[in-house]
């Protein structure tokens, strides 16, 4: 499938989309520029991705609390959540799946405020193709990379423009816009409220992973994994086009997220 070639043939067949930008967007977009871009480009409605995330941070809470002995490997990194499946299938019962991925729950959002629209996700993970139509195929999410929504603009001819600035999300999420740095769910959920500094891990990197699970496995004092499979979190998925190192990555995500506070 060449999502490329089916986004620009549903924008030229004028379908009901909303783009829904992954919150390490700022990293290869200027905002709110980017909304009015996406906009002139023909989409409905224009959302963040973090918005979801604050309904995965509900519904993680709401299952730590249901089951305060429980331990939890977080589940938003499908990367993460295959490793899992493949390698250690013994740990999927500890995976978070009862909080869906800020994806997911941004597409149920979208699709419950905008009936026949269909959401589009853009961000930097290929395999958040997988998450949705292996996992979810009946909301239908169409998943491109920051990487395929820039040969989507090329292909278009939608340049840049000053009055894109006067543009803004149809729906926003400030206080979980750290989402894609390493620690961004663990500090945005608040799991530090009810649980002790180390029985909480926070890893990201695929070399860290196996450490980290088998620590999992046999320190039943752990009762928190956030985990990212790319170094440094979501600000360094493949689908990512950017000369800026990790820590300038981190800090544009940094500065999106205190700018509305």
């Amino acid at each position: 499938m060449n999502e490329v070639n089916s986004l620009i043939s549903l924008l030229n067949n004028k379908a009901k989309l909303v783009a829904m930008l992954a919150p390490s967007f700022p990293i290869v977009y200027n905002y709110p520029n980017i909304v009015g871009k996406l906009r002139r480009a023909g989409f409905g409605a224009v959302v963040e991705v973090s918005a979801g995330a604050s309904e995965t941070n509900r519904e993680l809470r709401s299952a730590i609390a249901s089951n305060p002995k429980g331990r939890f490997i977080t589940s938003p990194c499908p990367t993460f959540v295959r490793f899992i499946r493949s390698k250690y299938p013994q740990l999927v019962k500890y995976l978070a799946f009862s909080a869906d991925s800020p994806m997911v729950a941004t597409a149920k959002i979208v699709l419950q405020k905008w009936p026949g629209y269909r959401p589009i996700f853009i961000g930097p993970c290929n395999v958040k193709k997988l998450e949705a139509s292996e996992d979810h195929p009946h909301l239908k999410i169409l998943v491109l990379t920051f990487k395929e929504m820039n040969e989507v603009f090329n292909k278009l001819n939608i340049q840049d423009s000053p009055d894109d600035a006067g543009f803004d999300f149809d729906i926003k999420g400030e206080e979980t816009r750290l989402y894609p740095i390493s620690g961004g769910l663990a500090e945005s959920s608040h799991a530090g409220d009810t649980m002790a500094e180390d029985q909480i891990r926070v890893v990201s990197g695929w070399q860290n992973c196996i450490k980290a699970v088998e620590e999992f496995e046999k320190n039943p004092n752990v009762k928190l994994l956030d985990i990212l499979f790319c170094d440094g979190g979501c600000i360094n998925g493949p689908g990512i086009v950017s000369s800026l190192d990790i820590q300038s990555r981190r800090q544009k995500i940094i500065d999106h997220w205190s700018s509305q506070k």
